[in-house]
């Protein structure tokens, strides 16, 4: 893998590096408590906290783990989402893949048009062979944009996650090279 952090273009976003400068941006999307409902942890309640999720999504890219794009719109360099890899696994060529947007956007076509670019990426530069994703059972939004994208329903991860304190079932989806459109 490449030691510069790719920058990827959209029609409508850049997807860049996440930096401490958008420790606000985050802050906003992931303390709001309707837009992180369905994250899979409880929505921050501090700038400092937004602050370690900056840095941390940024190290995935040092450490090797993953990639954490910054989803910003073309001429705006305010995050207004992230999307990418973590829990990269090299050696079986897989990893999963997450994302948020804020709310204002939800539902305009831009996480798909983000992912898709993620996809693509993923299975022609980092040599993945399958990507999965876990959605709440109730994340309508989610499903609908992974089963668009071609990922499969594989099953149900019985209680795997814990936040609002309850544990919550989470869907498993994936898709396999073979799969995405060359």
């Amino acid at each position: 893998m490449s030691l510069v952090f790719p920058v990827l273009n959209t029609e409508r976003l850049t997807l860049r590096e996440i930096v401490p400068a958008d420790a606000d941006a985050l802050f906003r999307m992931h303390s709001d408590a309707d837009t992180m409902r369905w994250f899979g942890v409880d929505p921050i309640t501090s700038h400092m906290q937004a602050s370690q999720l900056a840095a941390l999504f940024a190290s995935w890219f040092g450490a090797g783990t993953g990639l954490r794009w910054g989803l910003a719109r073309h001429g705006c360099d305010d995050l207004v989402g992230t999307s990418g890899f973590f829990r990269w696994n090299k050696s079986w060529h897989s990893c999963l893949l997450g994302f948020e947007l804020s709310a204002p956007l939800q539902g305009c076509g831009y996480m798909t048009e983000a992912v898709r670019a993620i996809l693509d990426h993923g299975f022609r530069s980092m040599d993945l062979h399958r990507i999965q994703a876990e959605s709440h059972p109730d994340n309508a939004a989610s499903i609908a944009l992974l089963t668009r994208l071609g990922f499969r329903f594989e099953g149900v991860h019985r209680e795997q996650a814990r936040w609002g304190g309850q544990f919550h079932d989470l869907n498993c989806y994936a898709l396999l090279r073979q799969e995405w459109p060359v």
